[in-house]
């Protein structure tokens, strides 16, 4: 049997998956398809992992979970995979690591759908693998915004006519699908992950060829929708800009005063209250650091930085 393309698709992108397309036959792949496509039986992460935890009496299943610059991952392991299990609680939190893993699902209800990782390979890697993971995953998600772009154009997308402009089959026909079970898709929420995330590989920088690339693709995606309203690009980048400058404030205090053990949630925020930052902003700005695995919470209610 023909071992399946390993995906590299940002969290953000993934939790917001909520179609399945269940294999027939007893051997045959189940996929989750994402909204711009990607149809995906397995994954290849790079990310920071924040905690592993036991969730059996017996210790033989462990959750953990996985940040990059959009979201996490959430990765179940147990018994049946003892040496990736294993290799999971033998790192200590936080670390980079490397995952390659299959997708599986939960629906407790109908129309609910949960996606988590069950991870065949873990291994540790450094700061400089991650980052070019990050590269690669936002030119991934480039390419599948634009196929989903040509899709919206046709009257009738088909894989045929996207297979023909220039895309890999398994794209095209996973485009396909998602249009069918998403309807048209924001594609301006998927540029700013693709913005997020190239930001946090180059903090300070205020352009790159590939952001103006994205913009681009953004303003196209809004014909296709025939959006009447203008979007100011440089506005939005100032309130980025203006963001990361919040996060970086909110790193430097939580520097400042966290002891071996981490600073407490209400003293970071009492401290940041003081600089002149709203308290509904410094919690924002936490998560978003957790997110991109610049800081963690060792304990509820205490952070720590990396």
């Amino acid at each position: 049997m023909k071992r399946e393309t390993a995906w590299r698709v940002f969290a953000g992108e993934l939790n917001d998956s909520t179609f399945e397309m269940k294999g027939e036959g007893e051997k045959a792949p189940s996929y989750i398809v994402t909204p711009l496509g990607a149809k995906i039986n397995r994954l290849f992460v790079i990310g920071v992992l924040t905690d592993v935890e036991s969730i059996s009496e017996g210790g033989d299943l462990v959750r953990a979970h996985i940040s990059d610059p959009t979201g996490v991952f959430t990765l179940y392991s147990g018994s049946y995979q003892q040496d990736v299990t294993n290799a999971l609680t033998s790192i200590e939190v936080p670390a980079f690591v490397a995952v390659v893993g299959k997708v599986r699902t939960y629906s407790p209800e109908e129309g609910v759908l949960y996606v988590s990782v069950r991870p065949e390979n873990v291994m540790e890697v450094n700061a400089e693998i991650r980052d070019k993971w990050i590269l690669e995953t936002c030119r991934n998600t480039k390419d599948r915004i634009e196929a989903m772009f040509e899709a919206m154009k046709m009257n009738e997308p088909n894989v045929y006519d996207l297979h023909k402009l220039g895309f890999s089959k398994n794209l095209s026909e996973g485009v396909v699908l998602a249009l069918k079970n998403y309807g048209k898709v924001d594609l301006n929420k998927y540029v700013a992950l693709i913005q997020e995330s190239l930001q946090f590989l180059l903090p300070g920088k205020e352009s790159l060829p590939d952001i103006n690339k994205k913009k681009e693709v953004l303003k196209q995606e809004e014909e296709v929708k025939e959006k009447t309203e203008d979007i100011s690009l440089d506005e939005e980048e100032k309130t980025e800009d203006d963001f990361l400058e919040v996060e970086n404030t909110v790193l430097d205090i939580i520097k400042s005063i966290e002891g071996e053990d981490g600073a407490s949630w209400d003293e970071i925020t009492e401290k940041c209250e003081k600089a002149g930052l709203e308290k509904d902003l410094v919690e924002e700005a936490l998560g978003s650091l957790m997110n991109k695995g610049l800081v963690y919470e060792p304990v509820l209610g205490t952070i720590k930085t990396t």
